[in-house]
């Protein structure tokens, strides 16, 4: 059953007293959005005028010629602008805030797409804002630092914890507990306090409402399975809510790391070592010990390390909805490395997940099937991360001699 923010025992709104008065706010003004056709459809105008909508679905004639098997669609949420699938929910936020009449928006990010999306989305309607992230993610991600910066955000590193995308959530909680007057905390994933979950659903929701369209024109048909890499999740249940009454297999990636079997992963839902919890103002699975306390996490995705994972997606894992895959580091890279050869096209860390299964199971389906890849984002912020993988000795060159001019 799945009422106000709970779904099957997972989610709901574990506040403090004095957040209360601020979510009944929130949710008041988004059931009212909701129920108001109007602003659905400004909401569409918007996205459709000031960012790439609707993104394509581009079919990938040379990976399906190279699989052998179903038919490869990628969406494109890469060529959203800002570069990812961030902005559908951002720009939805920003106008609930203009509702508001709030003046100040913050945001965690950890690769950095988000906060690139919320510091957009505060200069064009005007808001002041504040990034957080965590310091290791700042220095792996750097250059969308620069452009948050450049569009007018403070962008504050968080030293604390695992200094992670879990830490700069902590940090932005604390920051909204002491300006909630004037500020919003846009929450770039499916997770945290109701109404969060079902809020960035909400505005995700239309990739997949596009993808299902766009793939029954293509191929007169539906696809036979619709991948999606998962981290918090909110590009996998944007792109999954199209197809969720439909018998479509739905298949979520999470960040495989090192190999489950190491502790150095970031993988919730088809792992040993997450469990059930409440931490951050939801109940869903974390990766934590048996005293509660939040476990380490690696990806070479800076988008994927978080502990938590959406109660909306832990639910449909637990009525067997959406399956759920890890992929490692090295297939990601590999994954990354065959797409870009192949198909010219550059997905993001995060996103090659959702290619590494999709390229297992391609080859045993039928030639007459066709599978749709989200590609959630574009692989430029990952520039420095993608280039050590590859161990290249040109891009190494390079930073050694720009290192070396900047100390001249």
């Amino acid at each position: 059953m799945i009422e106000r923010g709970h779904y099957d025992g997972f989610g709901g709104a574990y506040l403090p007293e004095i957040l209360v008065a601020t979510f009944e706010e929130l949710v008041e003004t988004f059931q009212k959005a909701k129920t108001d056709p109007v602003f659905w459809q400004e909401y569409v105008d918007l996205m459709s005028t000031y960012s790439c909508r609707p993104t394509p679905l581009t079919f990938a004639g040379n990976l399906t010629r190279h699989f052998g098997g179903a038919r490869i669609y990628i969406k494109r949420e890469d060529l959203n602008h800002t570069g990812a699938h961030k902005a559908n929910n951002v720009m939805g936020q920003g106008l609930l805030v203009k509702r508001m009449g709030k003046t100040r928006v913050i945001a965690e990010t950890g690769a950095g797409q988000h906060g690139v999306a919320t510091a957009t989305m505060a200069a064009k309607f005007g808001f002041a804002c504040t990034i957080y992230m965590g310091e290791v993610d700042v220095e792996r991600q750097r250059p969308n630092v620069f452009w948050m910066e450049r569009l007018g955000a403070e962008v504050i590193p968080v030293t604390e914890g695992s200094r992670t995308l879990k830490d700069a959530i902590n940090e932005a909680f604390r920051d909204w507990v002491a300006n909630m007057d004037t500020t919003h905390y846009v929450l770039g994933t499916a997770c945290g306090p109701h109404p969060f979950p079902e809020m960035v659903s909400y505005f995700q929701s239309i990739i997949g409402t596009e993808a299902r369209a766009q793939i029954l024109r293509r191929e007169e048909k539906l696809p036979v399975r619709v991948y999606a890499c998962v981290g918090g999740g909110s590009n996998a249940l944007g792109i999954f809510s199209g197809f969720m009454d439909d018998p479509v297999a739905l298949v979520g990636v999470e960040a495989g790391g090192k190999g489950l079997d190491t502790g150095q992963h970031a993988s919730r839902l088809c792992s040993k070592d997450a469990s059930i919890g409440v931490a951050q103002g939801y109940k869903t699975y974390f990766l934590q010990d048996a005293d509660g306390q939040m476990k380490e996490t690696h990806s070479v995705a800076a988008g994927l390390d978080y502990v938590g994972v959406s109660p909306i997606l832990a639910h449909l894992k637990e009525t067997g909805r959406v399956r759920f895959e890890a992929a490692t580091d090295r297939e990601v890279v590999d994954a990354l490395s065959l797409t870009i050869r192949m198909e010219g096209v550059i997905p993001a860390l995060e996103s090659a997940h959702a290619f590494v299964q999709a390229f297992k199971e391609a080859p045993s389906l039928s030639t007459d099937d066709s599978i749709i890849i989200n590609q959630s984002g574009r692989g430029d912020k990952d520039i420095f991360t993608i280039a050590d993988a590859f161990n290249d000795p040109k891009w190494q060159a390079f930073i050694i001699k720009k290192a070396g001019q900047y100390h001249a």
